[in-house]
């Protein structure tokens, strides 16, 4: 056993390891020092990270991964301005019909698009009245049951109609016998 451990083999893989293991170290307190400058803003908590990196050979590193911030601070923006997208976009409430998504305005009792009745008029008042409700709210008139039936029926025997070519009246010959 002496012999090997005094082997000449053995003696320059004892000297290549130091070296090694401390460029490996210093290694990891650079990438400590580099991934905290990326997920940390205050310079006390950065600087205490890579004290924590060089101070605590190799250990450093495990303490840091397990009590490092979880996301970067590019991640963090990034999810914030995708909230404050999701919000506005919630707050502005787009109209669109049930059926085709078409954009419509509040006022509009049927889609232009694909002519679903959006509202339908109250019985009493005529105003504008939303599919769901029970109620007239203008004039407390009960309404029926709530349809999202497209109203096309009438609208496409009246294109068909203007679709088909016309005729023309011929003056016709009457015979009198």
């Amino acid at each position: 056993m002496h012999s090997a451990l005094h082997s000449t083999p053995f003696q320059i893989a004892a000297n290549l390891t130091v070296p090694l293991a401390i460029v490996f170290w210093l290694g990891l307190a650079y990438w400590i020092y580099r991934d905290a400058r990326r997920r940390l803003t205050d310079p006390w908590l950065l600087g205490s990270a890579a004290l924590l990196g060089v101070a605590v050979p190799y250990l450093g590193a495990v303490i840091y991964l397990i009590l490092r911030p979880p996301e970067t601070l590019a991640d963090a923006h990034a999810r914030e301005l995708e909230v404050r997208a999701l919000a506005q976009r919630l707050n502005r409430a787009e109209e669109r019909c049930p059926v085709c998504h078409a954009e419509t305005e509040p006022n509009y009792r049927v889609c232009p698009v694909c002519t679903t009745q959006l509202r339908r008029p109250c019985r009493s008042c005529d105003a504008a009245l939303d599919p769901l409700w029970q109620m007239c709210p203008y004039c407390a008139t009960p309404t029926a049951a709530p349809t999202l039936e497209p109203v096309a029926d009438d609208l496409n025997t009246a294109l068909s109609r203007e679709a088909a070519p016309r005729r023309r009246r011929t003056p016709s010959t009457r015979t009198t016998a």
